[in-house]
């Protein structure tokens, strides 16, 4: 009892699973080394205790069920002795099969992007994460509606809706769509006030991380900027972007982002609702693709990413593979890794191994991207000579008289506009490395 003799309200138990894969020819998760590890860590990511699992290899998906009929009555019995509240399936069910399986099982069933989305939901922090999960949930579940209101009969002719003789369906579709096209016009409003594009003026270039969920992004960004990021164990810690500013030993500033994890078969719909997070990746001069060395799915885990990175467009930016985990890799381990990767950086958080070749090496594309300017302006024009010192690195400077004398690198997106300035100004500029 409370001090005020009220009831202390019981704390909800977290539901209990029964997981299922099904394995089809050449799919990612017949090549998984425990191709029930991945659905597992996403069932308990979503605060499901799993009290049981089972896998199917078939040549064809049951067009009815997903499952053969005998796998169903498994599931079934499982479920039952296991005391499960949820059945979670890791595959993408149609909204039939979906119907299909709860009737058969009896219990609620939910498929790989109904989990994600759920997970999604419940880490979302901001308000441009909440309304893009708001939209995938929204896009995903307009085509199963069918599946929710299956006790609804026809409204036509009944009190308070005759006219149009529109099913709940048809109106269900109806709002859904409504709601979509306006959740689309509020991010787009907050997609112009980025946070990114307010800073983008102050350092010059861009490093984004990406990588699958849980390989130790947001680790990576607290050791290289100092920044108090939340990390934790599990998949999706990440939704937001956030964005760090990443001081190199020359002194030099770049912006570091960091944004949401991928995994394999990631939702289409939360792909394409969380493009305008994942535009991040697509202003990135250079991504820093990270891996948990140690995984046994490692290839599998390079391929999700490279995948996603292609969706959105952004496989033609530079990109350096990051082993990360070093220190916990066999010694055996690693020499194989470092043949089949011989590009990779090998590094470890934890212990700061291989921070400085990479910040080494992340230079050296700055120093490869960079133009290098000499130029001669007037010192008394104050807002050109703040734009260049903001953005640009001052290599030497002097005053002769009322003249500005500088030597400066630059990157090259940053040069179209300056150019404009300079020649405005009366200044006098030569490049010696042409954009």
């Amino acid at each position: 009892m409370t001090k005020n003799n009220q009831p202390i309200p019981a704390l909800r138990q977290p539901e209990r699973a029964v997981v299922a894969t099904l394995i089809l020819p050449n799919s990612a998760a017949e090549a998984a080394n425990d191709p029930m590890e991945e659905i597992t860590g996403l069932a308990e990511a979503a605060g499901a205790v799993v009290v049981g699992g089972l896998v199917q290899r078939i040549a064809k998906v049951n067009p009815r069920a997903a499952f053969g009929k005998g796998k169903i009555e498994e599931i079934k019995q499982m479920a039952l002795s296991c005391d499960a509240d949820l059945v979670v399936i890791d595959f993408d069910l149609s909204p039939s099969q979906g119907r299909n399986l709860e009737k058969d099982i009896g219990i609620r069933v939910v498929d790989r992007t109904e989990l994600i989305l759920d997970i999604f939901a419940t880490r979302a922090q901001t308000r441009q994460a909440k309304l893009q999960v708001e939209l995938a949930q929204l896009e995903y579940s307009r085509t199963r509606l069918m599946r929710m209101w299956t006790h609804l009969e026809r409204t036509e002719g009944a009190v308070g809706s005759r006219g149009p003789g529109e099913t709940q369906l048809e109106t269900d579709r109806r709002l859904i769509d409504k709601k979509i096209s306006d959740l689309k016009r509020r991010l787009k409003e907050i997609e112009g006030r980025s946070h990114r594009a307010a800073i983008a003026r102050d350092y010059p270039y861009t490093v984004s991380l990406v990588g699958y969920t849980n390989a130790g992004k947001s680790s990576m960004m607290r050791r290289l900027t100092g920044a108090e990021v939340y990390i934790a164990d599990q998949l999706f810690a990440t939704l937001d972007t956030r964005i760090r500013t990443w001081k190199l030993a020359d002194k030099r500033s770049v912006i570091l982002t960091d944004t949401v994890g991928f995994v394999r078969d990631l939702p289409h719909s939360l792909v394409a609702s969380f493009h305008a997070t994942l535009e991040e990746t697509l202003n990135a001069d250079l991504l820093l693709h990270i891996c948990d060395a140690s995984a046994p799915d490692l290839s599998l885990h390079i391929d999700a990413v490279e995948a996603v990175l292609l969706e959105v467009e952004a496989q033609e930016i530079e990109t350096v593979l990051i082993l990360n985990k070093w220190d916990q890799v066999a010694a055996s381990e690693k020499v194989i890794l470092q043949a089949r990767f011989p590009n990779a950086i090998c590094t470890s958080v934890l212990d700061g191994f291989g921070l400085a070749l990479l910040e080494k090496q992340v230079a050296g594309y700055l120093d490869r991207w960079s133009l290098h300017l000499d130029i001669e302006i007037p010192a008394a024009s104050g807002r050109v000579l703040a734009d260049l010192r903001s953005i640009a690195r001052v290599i030497s400077e002097s005053y002769q008289e009322d003249r500005w004398f500088a030597s400066l690198s630059l990157a090259p997106h940053h040069w179209s506009s300056l150019r404009g300035q300079l020649e405005a100004a009366g200044g006098k500029f030569k490049v010696s490395v042409e954009p």
